[in-house]
């Protein structure tokens, strides 16, 4: 049985991604700091590792054949990343292990590209994109130095699972048990999104598919490139009732930004609220077959009661 280790399992996209492979069999060690093992994961092996510590991380991981990269340290504390990467990388050479790793867009900058294929170059403007396309560089570095393979799949804003932190329930459904939809940009441009189940889904696939893989991959996974208008529409059929749609109020965070290192941080980032984007593969059905696509309305209405702003009853009608 192939043993993958979950580093950041107690996270959002950890506890999602562990879960799928759970689901699919494989033998799962969650790795957390404290060493418990969050209750989706139930069936998985409670690991306690430090991702700034490498000996740590070297021990967490012993004896595993995957790791599984779901470390993301909160926006103001970007400055831990290359340590972590680093650290992963160690543990990885240390046990043998192949390297999964989930993207983002942020690597491209603005303007953003409209359309953006693994061939796309990249081009960051932001201090988070320099930092991501340095971890990336540090992974082709590694793989093309024969010490550790690393395989990429990128996506879009997360929705769906249980937690907080995403754009989609921080700001789109903040304030729908009232009745309104706040909208982070134009409600008519297109953003990539990416329905967690759906991408843990595709990770698996991935993992099942090594053997059409390089040594090093950068893969897309295209979600749902869909505008607000197009979420507001499946939410309202979840809910059963009309919303009202409201704008994010970018000119608070910008005069706020000085002053709340957060809200700066938010800002850095906002050109991806104004600027269409949305991820094509030319290579993932290829690998994995069919790619993971829960249709936006499902998807939508799962998202909502994962936040507990539907019940199941009503996400199995809104479905």
């Amino acid at each position: 049985m192939t043993k993958i280790a979950i580093l950041g399992a107690n996270g959002r996209l950890g506890r999602v991604v562990g879960k799928a492979f759970i689901d699919a069999g494989f033998d799962v060690r969650a790795v957390t700091r404290t060493g418990k093992v969050p209750a989706e994961l139930k069936g998985a092996t409670a690991v306690a590792g430090d991702a700034l510590d490498r000996a740590s991380l070297i021990d967490a991981t012993e004896g595993v054949d995957i790791v599984f990269n779901g470390l993301n340290p909160i926006y103001t504390d970007w400055g831990k990343c290359l340590p972590m990467a680093e650290n992963v990388m160690a543990a990885c050479r240390a046990n043998g292990a192949l390297h999964l790793f989930p993207g983002t867009v942020y690597n491209y900058g603005s303007p953003m590209p409209q359309v953006i294929t693994e061939e796309t170059p990249f081009h960051p403007t932001t201090e988070k994109g320099r930092i991501r396309c340095a971890m990336e560089d540090l992974f082709r570095g590694e793989a093309e130095a024969g010490r550790v393979r690393t395989i990429v799949l990128r996506a879009g804003d997360f929705f769906g699972g249980t937690g907080s932190g995403s754009w989609f329930d921080l700001v789109v459904a903040a304030k729908m048990k009232k009745g309104v939809y706040t909208a982070p940009g134009p409600a008519d441009l297109v953003h990539e999104w990416a329905y967690l189940p759906d991408f843990a889904v595709a990770f698996v696939a991935v993992a099942r598919n090594l053997d059409k893989l390089g040594i090093y991959e950068a893969l897309n996974f295209p979600g749902h490139a869909v505008t607000d208008l197009e979420i507001m529409a499946a939410a309202e059929k979840a809910l059963a009732r009309p919303l009202k749609m409201t704008s994010m109020p970018w000119w608070v965070l910008r005069a706020g930004s000085p002053f709340v290192p957060m809200w700066r941080e938010i800002v850095s980032m906002s050109y991806l609220r104004f600027e269409p984007h949305r991820l094509v593969s030319a290579r993932l059905a290829d690998i994995i077959g069919e790619i993971p696509h829960t249709p936006l309305d499902r998807a939508v209405s799962e998202a909502l009661v994962d936040l507990g702003i539907i019940t199941d009853g009503n996400a199995s009608l809104a479905a």
